[in-house]
C-alpha cells in the first residue's frame, strides 16, 4: 500500500509492516524516514540490523540468504538494503521479486530507492514491492507549502513566529529542505521556546557561516582539492553536524552517480541531467566531473557514506570527520593524475 511521508512515523510506531519501500530523491526525508524505522524496530525488539548497499557487483544471493538464516544474536531483525542506483539489473530484479513472495518472519526490511522513472515504476521487481511493501514516496515540498512546513518543524521545537517570517526562510533556503532543517535547528539551538521576533530570526539567517555545505559540492564537482580542503576545515570549525553535511554529500553523488550510469550505457546525458534534477550551470560542473571518475568510483563512494553514516550515528566505531575528509579529497583529487599524464 502507499503511505504518505507524514504518517509514516505513527504507522511505525503502532506496529511494524514487514516491508518497506522508500522512493525519492529528497535527502532530509530518507534520512528521517530511515531512521524512524530504525528506531520503532529497536523500541519493539528487533535487536539486530544488517545493512547491504548493492551496486553492480553486488551478489543479491545475500538479500535471499539474510531471509533464510537464523539469527543467532536476536529473535527480530530489521535488514535495510540501499539500492543507489535505483536499478537492481536483471538478477536484483529476480531475487526482489523472490523476496517478496517468500518474507522471512521475525524480520522488518527496509528497501530504499531514489526516484524511479516511468520505466522503474512499471518493472515487475517494483510491481512486485508495490504489492508486499508499504511504499512511501518521499515528494519535495512545494514551494507555496514551505512556509508551512517550516511553521511545523518550529512547532515541534516550541518555537512560533509570523507569516512574513516563514515566508522569508521559505525563499532564503530555496526549497532545500536539508538546508530549512538545519536553519531551524540553529533557531532552536539561539533562541528559547516561544515566539521569534522577526529581526532576530533574520539577523541569525543572514549571519551566515564563511564556509557553506554547498560550496563543498562545486570544489568537489570542480576537482578543486585544495578549496575542499579548505572548506572541510572551515565547516568542522563552525561546528557542522557531519551527518547533516553526509546529507548533502549523498544528495550531490547519487545525482552524480546516476548521470554516470546512464552515460556508460550510452542514454542520452541531457535527459539523464533532467531525471537526476540536475540544472543550470550545474550541469556544466557535473560533466567536468564526469569526465575524470569512474562508476566503480562513484560507487565505492556512495558505499563509503553508508559506512560513515553508521559512524556518525554510533553504530560503527570511527572519526566521521576524518572519514568525511578522506572521502572528500579522495573525489576531488579522482583523475587529476591521469589529467596530468595526459
Amino acid at each position: 500500500m502507499r503511505l504518505p511521508f507524514e504518517q509514516l512515523g505513527g504507522q511505525v510506531d503502532v506496529k511494524l509492516s514487514p516491508l518497506y519501500v522508500l522512493t525519492g530523491d529528497e535527502p532530509l526525508s530518507m534520512m528521517e524516514g530511515v531512521d524512524a524505522i530504525r528506531r520503532a524496530a529497536k523500541a519493539q525488539g528487533f535487536d539486530e540490523r544488517l545493512s547491504f548497499s548493492t551496486d553492480r557487483n553486488f551478489n543479491w544471493q545475500q538479500l535471499t540468504a539474510s531471509g533464510q538464516s537464523v539469527s543467532l544474536f536476536a529473535s527480530h531483525r530489521l535488514l535495510e538494503v540501499h539500492i543507489p542506483s535505483g536499478k537492481p539489473g536483471n538478477e536484483g530484479g529476480r531475487a526482489l521479486q523472490e523476496y517478496c513472495n517468500s518474507l522471512p518472519n521475525d524480520t522488518v526490511t527496509v528497501i530504499t530507492l531514489p526516484k524511479l522513472d516511468g520505466a522503474g515504476q512499471k518493472s515487475a521487481w517494483f510491481t512486485a514491492l508495490e504489492k508486499a511493501a508499504v511504499v512511501v514516496a518521499l515528494l519535495s515540498v512545494d514551494v507555496a507549502r514551505l512556509p508551512q512546513w517550516i511553521a511545523r518543524r518550529l512547532q515541534a521545537q516550541g518555537q512560533q513566529t509570523d507569516a512574513a517570517t516563514l515566508e522569508f526562510l521559505a525563499t532564503q533556503v530555496e526549497g532545500n529542505l536539508l538546508a530549512a532543517h538545519q536553519e531551524i535547528l540553529k533557531l532552536g539551538l539561539l533562541f528559547p521556546d516561544g515566539p521569534l521576533a522577526a529581526e532576530a530570526v533574520r539577523d541569525a539567517v543572514l549571519n551566515v557561516s564563511r564556509f557553506d555545505v554547498f560550496q563543498l559540492g562545486d570544489a568537489l564537482l570542480a576537482g578543486d582539492v585544495a578549496r575542499t580542503t579548505k572548506i572541510l576545515q572551515g565547516l568542522e570549525a563552525e561546528g557542522v553536524q557531519p551527518l547533516a553535511l553526509l546529507g548533502v554529500l549523498a544528495w550531490l553523488l547519487r545525482g552524480v552517480t546516476r548521470v554516470k550510469l546512464a552515460e556508460s550505457r550510452g542514454e542520452n546525458l541531457a535527459s539523464a541531467m533532467q531525471q537526476a534534477k540536475i540544472w543550470g550551470d550545474r550541469q556544466a560542473q557535473v560533466k567536468r566531473m564526469l569526465a575524470r571518475v569512474s562508476p566503480r568510483q562513484l560507487q565505492a563512494a556512495m558505499l563509503k557514506m553508508a559506512e560513515i553514516d553508521k559512524i556518525c550515528k554510533g553504530i560503527a566505531q570511527g572519526r566521521p570527520w576524518l572519514e568525511i575528509s578522506r572521502l572528500c579529497i579522495g573525489l576531488a583529487r579522482a583523475g587529476t593524475r591521469r589529467r596530468a599524464a595526459a
